[in-house]
């Protein structure tokens, strides 16, 4: 059965990427929208979409990704995915809308599925951005493409150096506010004597040396998205006036009686457990859900180790782009074993010492020894000849962990009647996630 020829004139008329297929996965329709941006060198119709978008040879679901026709079918409604797409500038990240079309029996025959790709990662190429593609990278970004277009706010959670300020960025980018200033409060290097006024503003008079009134960040912010970097370190004096601004939208200067309204979307970040912090009575807890309300947790770069050749490549490309730097299979599986307590800062850190001790255009594991110990950082123990081993050494624990994991999930999966996707929320995880899982199992 052939779609309507009133279906394929709709979908041309889009402005947006659309591809129209059946419930075989085939490809019946692109419109000139997606043809244009996705630029494919021959015609997709009549392929498979699993085929075209990932060079798959079976449906994403039985690949261990997400696949929006699958949770369609069991949902009967529309479905919202991010998948990593092959395209002819290379890998991009796509947020992909999928659309079930019923027959005149009420039974779905077609999906029109729409493309869009996220801005936050649009460039990658350029060596900025976003950069990732382990499963905890992925997992991330989608929760950021999830709430960037909304007014929640947004609590970035992680250690020094993973990126919480490129986060705030990527999501403040991907807002309806893009087009609106974004301004940063350093909250842990501003004291506390000057908090309030810096960020709420003042009048003339309002303290010694207040010669002029003056605007502070959050007017600065106006119509656009304030983040607060390092919230946990804002005094309790002042918490309780951003308390005020994120419940009413409204906020004073320093010494006028005068009530203003906000116009700000506010994200926060910090590398504190807010939590024990509240328990602990030096944050308030109002404020902590107040923050919350969509918290995002970015992962340490030891728990996302197979990025670290695609960052490197990134963060030399920017570094030095003249050079045109590369590394060699030793470097890379040097880096890859090492912790980084200091996460993607001590890894451009560590890379920008290797780059100044090289003088060919490809960086040895040799380059990165000395880079190591000019920084003070221990070596792996290579007896053995093999550098993992220092990753090896938490191999036991780490076995017994998996081990019990796998047990659970498996006590899990027998008493579980319902579907995977059921099952994958209840556990509170991806039903991608849960597929990895599942094949993992012996």
């Amino acid at each position: 059965m052939k779609p309507l020829p009133e279906l394929m004139s709709f979908l041309e008329g889009l402005s947006e990427p659309h591809i129209l297929f059946d419930a075989n996965y085939r490809i019946l329709a692109a419109n000139s929208a997606y043809r244009q941006q996705f630029s494919q060198s021959q015609s997709v119709v009549g392929r498979t979409c699993y085929e075209v978008s990932h060079h798959f040879s079976m449906p994403c679901d039985q690949a261990g990704e997400s696949c929006p026709l699958a949770q369609a079918r069991a949902s009967g409604q529309r479905e919202r995915v991010m998948h990593l797409h092959h395209t002819a500038k290379g890998e991009e990240y796509i947020q992909i809308e999928l659309t079930p079309i019923a027959d005149a029996a009420g039974k779905q025959a077609y999906y029109v599925e729409k493309m869009e790709p996220l801005r936050v990662t649009q460039e990658r190429s350029a060596g900025k951005g976003l950069i990732g593609r382990s499963p905890v990278f992925r997992e991330m970004l989608a929760l950021v493409a999830r709430v960037a277009p909304s007014m929640a706010t947004v609590l970035l959670l992680g250690e020094s150096g993973t990126g919480k300020e490129l986060v705030a960025q990527a999501v403040h980018a991907s807002s309806a506010r893009a087009h609106r200033p974004l301004v940063a409060v350093d909250c842990a290097s501003m004291p506390e004597n000057l908090f309030e006024s810096e960020l709420f503003g003042h009048e003339r008079g309002a303290f010694t040396g207040a010669a002029t009134a003056r605007g502070g960040l959050v007017e600065a912010a106006s119509g656009g998205t304030l983040f607060l970097d390092e919230v946990g370190d804002i005094p309790l004096t002042i918490q309780v006036k951003l308390l005020r601004l994120l419940e009413s939208g409204t906020y004073r200067r320093v010494g006028s009686t005068e009530l203003r309204h906000a116009d700000i979307r506010v994200v926060s970040a910090t590398h504190r457990d807010l939590g024990q912090m509240v328990a602990d009575g030096t944050f308030r807890e109002d404020l902590y859900y107040r923050l919350s309300t969509f918290p995002i947790y970015l992962p340490a770069l030891r728990e996302r180790r197979d990025d670290i050749p695609l960052l490197s490549s990134a963060l030399l490309k920017r570094m030095s782009p003249q050079r045109k730097l590369s590394l060699s299979a030793s470097a890379q599986h040097l880096l890859q074993v090492q912790r980084f307590p200091g996460n993607v800062r001590e890894l451009r850190n560590m890379l920008e010492r290797a780059s100044l001790l090289c003088d060919s255009d490809v960086l040895e594991s040799s380059h990165l020894e000395r880079a190591l110990r000019v920084g003070g950082i221990s070596l792996p123990a290579k007896k053995s000849g093999e550098l993992g081993q220092a990753v090896r050494s938490e191999a036991p624990s780490q076995a017994k962990l998996k081990d019990a994991e796998r047990a659970a999930l498996a006590q899990l999966v027998a008493q579980h009647s319902g579907s995977r996707s059921e099952l994958a929320r209840q556990l509170g995880i991806s039903t991608r996630s849960l597929y990895r899982k599942l094949k993992s199992m012996p």
